[in-house]
């Protein structure tokens, strides 16, 4: 059976690692063939990830697209009703920070950080679940954080925005329930991305990889339909990076 899926921020770190999850899992799952649709606003790295998706078997699609401008989530949402005519799965993966002390922050930090992880992530989910709502049928994953529950020093921005976004995760669920969508949240701790920067040998080895995330996600998704795993936290096994 054909499922269509929407991964956003496919192009690195966990959202590349979760696509390819999706398109491995069609070998230990004869019933599932997943129909990847790639998001991310490089196109280099969607052309990357897109090759091993479809080695692995899988049906690949890509769309260039900005989620934090209202052009981009139109012509990505349109793009999925005009060709496909229905969503199964939206990752909600795409997400950025600025990190730093509280008074060093700036109104374009500000409006980098809440323009991808609030914006485009409420518009996007908005117009795809309605498409859900009216299928009756459907899975929305939010990548939102440990920072979507404790604070850290020097993530004020981004905690805000990850604070926001379970906000949206709790007040979806309420609509969800009505029409047999499933919602979950995923809280990682800290994985090794490109959005650390450069990570020393030490930081590494305390880290998560994208793939432990990635895992847990599909096998979430992989649940018959009556079930649902709303919640998954996900941290290094000595816990959090300090930050200080």
């Amino acid at each position: 059976m054909k499922h269509t899926i929407l991964v956003t921020g496919a192009g690195k770190g966990i959202g590349r690692a979760i696509a390819l999850e999706f398109a491995r899992a069609a070998k230990h799952h004869p019933n599932f063939e997943p129909v990847l649709l790639l998001c991310s606003r490089t196109r280099s790295d969607l052309e990357g990830i897109a090759l091993e998706c479809r080695a692995e078997g899988a049906i690949t699609d890509t769309v260039v697209a900005d989620i934090s401008k209202m052009t981009g989530v139109r012509r990505l949402t349109d793009y999925i009703v005009e060709r496909y005519g229905r969503i199964d799965c939206l990752v909600n993966n795409a997400g950025v920070g600025r990190f730093g002390a509280l008074g060093d922050m700036t109104e374009e930090d500000f409006d980098y950080t809440i323009g991808t992880n609030l914006k485009g992530t409420f518009f996007l989910t908005q117009a795809l679940f309605a498409v859900m709502e009216r299928q009756r049928s459907g899975h929305i994953f939010f990548i939102t954080s440990v920072a979507a529950t404790k604070a850290f020093k020097h993530s004020s921005i981004y905690c805000m925005s990850k604070f926001g976004q379970r906000g949206l995760v709790e007040t979806l669920r309420l609509y969800a329930r009505k029409c047999n969508v499933r919602i979950t949240d995923v809280q990682p701790g800290a994985v090794c991305t490109p959005m650390w920067g450069e990570v020393n040998d030490e930081m590494q080895t305390a880290m998560m990889q994208p793939e432990d995330i990635a895992a847990p996600v599909v096998q979430a998704y992989l649940q018959p339909a009556r079930t649902v795993v709303e919640e998954i936290v996900l941290r290094p096994t000595a816990g959090d990076l300090q930050d200080e």
